[in-house]
Parts: structure tokens; sequence; C-alpha cells
């Protein structure tokens, strides 16, 4: 085995890898610098999770539930009564004019505006007539231009024949012709005039007949009743052997529902107008609407002996429809005794637009502790834009109005408004 001499012994040397440069990557002062790109570059990981991931605040208008007061005592029943729900604003639509429906676009349930259409008859023969009339002014304007352009030339021909006559070039007679052709071309003018108003008078009384067939909500209101069905008769006018409808549709003003009821005229002293009322529908035995006595109508019915005495409801709800029996108690206010609080109303009343169905419940969403709480809760009527909870609210909850789509039972949430 050889011996490495002195001359291989540096060349060894040099071919030995120097591990002190090492040092230069993992000095102190370059490994901070890396250690604080690691850390900044967390952070910006860190707040940009949190901003895509961790729900935000939404921002809800609040509303503070309020309790129905109930006047300034306790309220006794003086006299009971029993009627029915009744519309003062009903009416059964019908066609101005006889013809045949081609068309009914209304349903029972159906809600319309004033205005809408509810049905259509065949319009044939009145577009007929409509065209006929439109085409006579036509014709009478064009004849008209016809006239005036011949009064103009005869106009002309007069100022020629003055011209001549008093250069003695043509007779007087001459002039007096021509003055004759433009009076008489001026009367053809004022003609043609009146016959153009006697046509757009006809055109206007043909539009007015084509109007009529389409038939249009008088006012606004719901659909009770279908009467007719597309391709039967319709007429005003009521007609023998049941070929004819006389109605298309019955439309109930339901804002102008109250009660009509028929008091003993024995009793009749105990009732004044603008007394409070308890009105209870017989399909919803425990709900007790606040009404109030509109009118004693003066007239009695010999045979019953009553007085009919109308009483309006305070609150207005979908549950009321026409024709509904109602039993009402006309209440006599009793002043608290000294000390005594005066009782409240059943219920709170909070924003329309605060309660919502879900799922098939009625439920308002209220604020704890910064989050949103949905609560199953029982409503009675509305007033004004409010609407009565009967149960699932206490005086003083803080109501979300309105809430927005993507809010949930749980959603962190930040009040804006009382």
């Amino acid at each position: 085995m050889a011996v490495p001499t002195d001359q291989n012994r540096e060349l060894l040397q040099q071919l030995r890898i120097d591990r002190s440069t090492d040092t230069v990557a993992t000095s102190p002062g370059r490994r901070g610098w890396l250690i604080a790109g690691v850390a900044g570059l967390l952070l910006l990981l860190a707040a940009g999770a949190w901003y895509f991931f961790v729900p935000r605040a939404l921002a809800v208008h609040v509303m503070t539930a309020r309790p129905i007061p109930a006047g300034a005592g306790a309220t006794a029943s003086v006299l009971d009564a029993t009627g029915y729900v009744t519309a003062r604003r009903e009416a059964t639509v019908s066609a101005q004019i006889t013809g045949t429906l081609i068309q009914v676009l209304i349903e029972e349930g159906d809600h319309v505006k004033a205005g809408q259409v509810l049905a259509r008859l065949d319009d044939t023969s009145q577009r007929a007539t409509l065209a006929q009339a439109e085409a006579q002014l036509q014709s009478a304007r064009a004849l008209l231009a016809q006239d005036q352009a011949q009064l103009a030339q005869n106009r002309r021909d007069l100022v020629r024949a003055e011209d001549l006559v008093q250069s003695k070039l043509v007779s007087q007679q001459a002039a007096e012709q021509a003055r004759t052709q433009v009076d008489s071309q001026s009367d053809q003018v004022a003609s043609r005039t009146r016959q153009i108003e006697l046509a757009a008078a006809s055109v206007r009384a043909a539009q007015v007949q084509l109007d009529y067939c389409t038939v249009r909500a008088p006012f606004s209101g719901v659909i009770i009743a279908k009467a007719a069905q597309v391709g039967e008769i319709v007429s005003p006018f009521s007609a023998g052997g049941g070929f004819t409808r006389t109605g298309i549709g019955t439309i109930v003003d339901m804002d102008s529902l109250e009660v009509e009821v028929d008091v003993n005229e024995a009793y009749i002293g105990r009732v004044q107008p603008g007394q409070p009322v308890e009105s209870v529908l017989n399909a919803y035995p425990d709900w007790k609407i606040p009404s109030h006595v509109i009118a004693i109508i003066p007239a009695a019915d010999r045979a019953k002996a009553t007085v009919k005495v109308r009483i309006g409801l305070d609150l207005k709800d979908a549950r009321i429809v026409p024709d509904m029996g109602v039993r009402v108690s006309f209440l006599e206010e009793k002043h608290p005794a000294a000390g005594e609080v005066a009782p409240q109303a059943r219920g709170v009343l909070v924003p329309a637009d605060a309660v919502r169905t879900v799922g098939g419940e009625t439920v308002v969403y209220v604020i704890e502790a910064n989050r949103a709480r949905r609560r199953t809760v029982t409503t009675g009527g509305s007033a004004g834009g409010e609407r009565q909870v009967l149960s699932g609210l206490a005086s003083g909850d803080s109501v979300i109005v309105s809430p927005p789509a993507e809010l949930h039972d749980g959603s962190a949430v930040t009040a804006i408004g009382s």
C-alpha cells in the first residue's frame, strides 16, 4: 500500500469541502428575517380566512314590541247580540253590452286591483264598426282638404275678376259670379268641418263600445264568486230561459268589512254611536276583536221588533270573511278605583313586516345578546301597519323588522334603530 506523499496530502486538502461557508446562510440576522417573513405570511393567511369564513354581524332594523292598551279602564258588557260580517263595498261585475265571453281571467279567492281586466267579450263587430267610423273620418278630412283648395282658387279668381272690372275689361257681373263662388265654397268648407266633427264623434262612440268588451274591476278587492265561463253570453239585462248570464263575478272590498247586528228595540237605548264593542267570530271563539259602533240605523223591523246596528272592526285580518257569524258585546267603560291599575289588552303590537311564515309556522325574530333568535308566535288582527301577537312575545322585546333572507336562528346581528 502506497503512503501518501506531501504533494498528495496537499491535493487531498484542496478537494476537501469547507463547511465553514454555511454559516453565512444560517447566520442570526438571516434567520431572523426568514422567521419574520413566515410569521407575516401566516398572519395574512389568518386574516384572509377570518374575512372569508368567519360570519359577520348583519345590520338589522329593530323595534320594540309594545303592549296594547285597553283604554282608561276595564270594560263591562251591557248588552250582547248576534249578527253577521257584511261588506259595505261589494259588487257583481257584468258587461255593459251583450256579448259572448272569450276570456275569463278570475277565480275565487283572487286579489284584484282597481282597473284590472277581469274578462273579455268577442269584439269582432265592435272593431269593424270602429274601423268603419275611422274610415269615414279620414274620407271627410280628405274632402275638406279638397274644398279648402277649391276655396283658395275661388278667392284668387275673385281678386282677378275685381282687377279686370276696375280695368273695364269685364263686366261687373263676372266679379259678382266670382264672389258667389267664394261664398258658396266657404259654406261647403263649413259643412265639411261639421261632417268631420260628426265622424270624430262616431269614432269615439265606436271606441266606447269596443272598450265595453273589456270588463275591468271597479275597485280593489277579492273575488268571492265566479258566475260565468268562456263561451257563455253575458248581458246587463236579465233574460228569461237561463241562457244569458247577468254577471261575471262578485268582488268584495275586504277593507270595508263590518258587522251588522239586530238589537231588540227594548234595549236599543243602551247602544250609542262610537261605543266600544267586543266582537267574537263563531269560527274563532278565543279571538276577541276590538270594535266600535258606527251607526244605529234609524228604522225598526216591525216583524222582529229589532233595530239594525252597524259595528266597525278596529283590526283587519284575512280570517274575517263576509257572512261569518259574530257574537258582539256592547261595552260600558268602567273606571278603576283609586290606586287600581288599568288592565292591558291581550298580547303586544309589532310591525307587520316583522312577522314571517317559515315552514308553515308564524315566526318573529328577536335580538338576544347580539344574536337573532326565532320565536314561534300566535298572531291576532292587524291595524295601521302593525300586527297583534297574542303569544310568543313580551312587551319590550327587540323585534327585527323586515328580516333579510340570509338571517337565521343564531345569526350575529347589529341593531339599527329602536
